[in-house]
């Protein structure tokens, strides 16, 4: 999976072929036609909404890739970091730190297969460099 480049209606595409759905069906879910499906299919992206729908009816978090996307992509701001201060929002908090089996795999490819270095990974994703080593200790096997 390329979590650099996402295009949402080709993994939805995939998904629909995968889940065997008929397009009445989703055509009765989403309230569309069948022509805008095909448009949807070709679309890089889509609005949220939409998203969610597919998500509901495929039974898949799609909004999970684009996680996976700020988690390996998005600079760390280390000129940002706060100790014990607490920004104020009413928005939920999440960690970005939290890898998973998806993220550790796509990792640990990149190094196995010489596309980059473990100094690299280190550098570009701001993994530290004892969880690294820990994720070649155990999933290198």
């Amino acid at each position: 999976m390329n979590f650099k480049n996402i295009h949402i209606g080709h993994l939805i595409k995939q998904r629909v072929k995968e889940c065997q759905i008929e397009n009445p069906r989703i055509c009765n879910f989403l309230k569309c036609t069948e022509e805008e499906i095909q448009e949807m299919y070709q679309a890089e992206s889509l609005d949220s909404k939409v998203i969610l729908l597919w998500a509901k009816l495929l039974e898949y978090d799609f909004f999970r890739i684009y996680s996976q996307h700020l988690i390996l992509y998005s600079p760390a701001n280390l000129d940002y970091i706060k100790t014990d201060e607490k920004e104020d929002t009413s928005l939920p908090r999440f960690r970005k730190n939290i890898y998973t089996k998806e993220i550790i795999g796509f990792i640990l490819e990149q190094i196995n297969s010489k596309k980059m270095t473990k100094r690299q990974v280190i550098e570009r994703y701001k993994i530290p460099k004892t969880t690294l080593y820990k994720w070649l200790s155990k999933y290198n096997q």
